[in-house]
C-alpha cells in the first residue's frame, strides 16, 4: 500500500498547521482557564466555541468522515496524518474541528446506518456541531467488553420501545442530546443475534444521569 500523502492531505495539513499555529495552542491556556472558573468541566467554553466557528469558515471541519455525502471524503490514509495533528491538542483541537470522540463514531453510525428520517434529526444537527452525542454500551456488572455479556432489555410495546438497564462510562453523556444504546433485543437468538442499538433522547422520560464519573482528575 502506497503511505504517501495525496495532494489533498497535504494542502489540509497545511492548512491544520496553520490553524493549530495562529489559533489552538495560543487558546489552549485562556479555555482552561475559562473551565475552571465555570465549575463545569464539560462545558462548551466560548473559547472553544469561536475556535469551532474559525474552523468550519477555513474547511476544517468533519474532517474524520469518508461518507462523500455527509462528510469531506477523507480515506483513512489522508484522515490519519490529521488526526496524529489535532491530537498535539487533544482537549481542543478535535471538538472545534468536530473530530472528537463519541461523535465521530456516532456519526459514522447514522450515516451508515439512519434512516433518513432519523438522519435528518440527529445526524445533521452533530455535522453541524450543534448537539452533542454518547454511546451506551458499558455496564458496571459484567466485562462489557465482550457485547455479549450485555444485560439491558430493549422491549417492543405497541409502537414504542421499553429500554431497562443501567450504562456507564459513556463519555459526553452530561452534554449529550442523543444516545445509541446497546441492549438485548432478541434474548433467544445466538449470542451474537441478540442484541440492537436503538437511539434515545437524552431528555426522554424514563432518562436519568446518576453521576458523572471523573478519571484520573477529568
Amino acid at each position: 500500500m502506497d503511505f504517501a500523502y495525496s495532494a489533498r492531505c497535504d494542502e489540509l495539513r497545511d492548512k491544520l498547521h496553520s490553524f493549530m499555529d495562529d489559533y489552538v495552542y495560543p487558546a489552549e491556556d485562556a479555555h482552561f482557564a475559562e473551565l475552571a472558573s465555570s465549575g463545569d468541566p464539560a462545558a462548551l467554553t466560548d473559547v472553544l466555541a469561536n475556535l469551532k466557528v474559525k474552523a468550519k469558515a477555513v474547511g476544517l471541519w468533519n474532517l474524520f468522515l469518508p461518507d462523500d455525502e455527509w462528510g469531506v471524503g477523507l480515506s483513512n490514509a489522508d484522515y490519519a496524518p490529521l488526526a496524529e495533528i489535532m491530537g498535539r491538542s487533544v482537549w481542543l483541537a478535535p471538538e472545534a474541528t468536530n473530530c472528537a470522540a463519541p461523535d465521530t463514531g456516532n456519526m459514522e453510525v447514522l450515516t451508515n446506518f439512519g434512516t433518513p428520517q432519523q438522519q435528518q434529526r440527529w445526524l445533521v444537527p452533530l455535522l453541524e456541531g450543534d448537539i452533542r452525542s454518547c454511546f451506551g454500551m458499558t455496564e458496571p456488572a459484567v466485562a462489557s467488553s465482550d457485547p455479549r455479556n450485555l444485560e439491558a432489555r430493549i422491549e417492543r410495546d405497541g409502537d414504542e420501545y421499553v429500554i431497562n438497564g443501567t450504562k456507564w462510562w459513556s463519555s459526553g453523556a452530561m452534554t449529550a442530546s442523543i444516545c445509541i444504546f446497546m441492549g438485548v433485543t432478541n434474548p433467544d437468538a445466538d449470542p451474537k443475534g441478540r442484541y440492537s442499538m436503538i437511539l434515545v433522547p437524552m431528555d426522554a422520560p424514563g432518562v436519568s444521569i446518576v453521576r458523572d464519573l471523573p478519571v484520573f482528575g477529568y
